[in-house]
């Protein structure tokens, strides 16, 4: 496994495959498995988020005629392998008749091995008439556990033509559908998009990541991305300016450690922030900074909150910030001596719970334009001017922005709408520096020259404090580092992407707190 993969449009892509399968049956069946395989798995590991799995789950395959269906129906196989009690109901989108011969095969496997549990619901679906009526009779009071979308995949070309656009239109209304599942693409997405597309939660993209899923806008029918890597890379690759992120990133995380390194070896990791109105931002980054391996941690807080968040986090060393008036923040007076410990620092966060006031700005863009070690901002840090403070310190090392889309509209100056990569890129170029753009349905990472995606992480995330320990993690990583920046970055954000799934997956997606993120930190490198 690599720790990147291209992102290819759905012509390149089909190129790609084409010239390294050949047309070779055998070939195009043992890809077609592992691919199969592959998204079974996956599904399975996304359904715990809604409570699965479990053997009595019903699940929906919805197949066309072309490889896709192949794919569905051995995913569904996979699944049914696993969990035995699952039952399987097909719908022959444009009839069985019509199936490719790799397709066929996939269905008398499919039929081999989950005999009475595995039905035909609908033979076709009909192209005249009232297609609405149909499907509501047929189909309109069953209720799936998954919802399989293998009818097109990225061999779609617009139009979109009936029976197809009346059967997306009904699926998209469908309340009984849990967990919408789309392979490649959602049908009716494609290098030119058409009609409305289905509506999936999640896109599973073997092989070969489709450039249409990561567009911006996208996400509105593809839901959250999952890339599956089954060997299609493993000598060389085609050139891709966009990149995924895989969960190999992580392998440098879980790799052991040098015995003769003693704790500065590894990094001294600074924060400032927080304030009496938002005390728990920067609580909440130390903790994440604890954990992300660095040797030391010291943190400038306001001094009130001190013997506190010493009682919460005894590992951390605790700098007594006196406090502004306005909102008992970092006051002025802190700041020299805060800048006389920074010379140890070898990465400095600035501002998770700030607070926007006029003090806390100047407090900001003055650690911002002073330190020479490789500097964070986020949060309330995020401001035009201690921007441009940072960009123009003396002998100025590495800077990182960790926005969302909000806040990267205020540090650019306007609102870049779809030209989100480009602008995101342009602003990166002209300041020398590193950006994640928060999503959903994933994050961006660009240094101005090379963009990245990482799709870890998911609507768990979409609640106050997540970036927080975002940005915490990012700092005790960046101390320790000693390579690549932009890939640096790129792995702290898997990273707490993928601690995001661990604790949705083990939790539940509703009653948690982004402070537990830094506890399943370690769980996510188990895999």
């Amino acid at each position: 496994m690599k720790a990147t993969y291209p992102v290819l449009s759905c012509a390149e892509a089909m190129e790609w495959e084409s010239g390294l399968l050949g047309g070779e049956e055998e070939r195009e069946w043992r890809a077609m498995s592992r691919a199969g395989r592959a998204i079974g798995a996956a599904i399975l590991e996304d359904w715990r988020e809604a409570g699965g799995p479990h053997s009595g789950g019903r699940v929906l395959v919805l197949a066309g005629k072309g490889h896709n269906a192949g794919d569905a129906l051995i995913a569904a196989g996979e699944m049914q392998r696993r969990y035995p009690g699952l039952s399987v109901e097909v719908v022959w989108v444009m009839g069985e008749r019509a199936l490719r011969p790799l397709v066929r095969r996939a269905w008398r496997e499919l039929q081999e091995t989950g005999g009475d549990r595995v039905r035909v619901l609908a033979a076709r679906i009909p192209a005249v008439g009232d297609v609405d009526g149909w499907l509501e009779e047929r189909l309109g009071e069953r209720v799936w556990d998954i919802g399989l979308d293998g009818i097109l995949g990225m061999q779609f070309r617009p139009p979109l033509r009936p029976p197809l656009e009346g059967l997306l239109r009904w699926l998209n209304r469908r309340p009984g559908i849990g967990l919408r599942a789309a392979i490649d693409l959602p049908s009716g997405l494609g290098d030119v998009a058409a009609g409305e597309p289905f509506r999936a939660d999640f896109t599973y993209m073997p092989g070969i990541a489709k450039r249409p899923g990561f567009a911006p806008g996208a996400g509105r029918w593809t839901g959250r991305l999952r890339y599956l890597d089954i060997g299609f890379f493993s000598g060389s690759e085609p050139n891709a300016g966009r990149r995924g992120v895989g969960p190999a990133i992580l392998r440098r995380l879980t790799a052991l450690r040098d015995p003769l390194k003693h704790k500065k070896g590894y990094g001294h990791v600074f924060l400032a922030g927080g304030s009496r109105t938002m005390p728990g931002a920067i609580l909440m980054s130390v903790m994440a900074a604890v954990r992300s391996g660095a040797g030391l941690v010291t943190a400038g807080v306001p001094e009130s909150l001190v013997p506190g968040f010493a009682a919460r986090v005894p590992e951390a060393m605790w700098f007594p910030w006196p406090e502004s008036e306005q909102g008992g923040g970092l006051g002025r007076e802190g700041v020299e001596p805060f800048l006389a410990r920074c010379g140890a620092a070898t990465a400095l966060v600035v501002g998770p719970g700030m607070g926007a006031g006029d003090e806390a700005r100047t407090v900001a863009a003055e650690l911002a334009g002073r330190v020479a070690c490789p500097l964070l901002l986020d949060a309330d840090a995020l401001r035009p001017a201690v921007v441009a403070a940072a960009v123009g310190r003396p002998g100025g090392n590495v800077l990182v922005v960790t926005p969302h889309a909000g806040e990267f509209a205020r540090i650019a100056g306007t609102d870049p709408g779809e030209g989100v990569e480009a602008a995101l890129m342009a602003y990166c170029r002209e300041r020398g520096a590193v950006a994640v753009l928060k999503g959903p349905p994933f994050t961006r990472v660009t240094d101005g020259s090379a963009l990245l995606y990482v799709t870890t992480g998911g609507p768990v995330l979409a609640r106050g404090g997540s970036g927080d320990v975002l940005s915490g993690l990012l700092g005790g990583l960046l101390a320790q580092e000693d390579g690549d920046r932009l890939e640096t970055v790129a792995r702290g954000v898997c990273w707490h992407g993928a601690a995001a799934d661990c604790l949705a997956r083990s939790e539940g997606v509703t009653p948690v707190s982004a402070s537990r993120l830094a506890a399943y930190l370690g769980a996510a490198l188990d895999g």
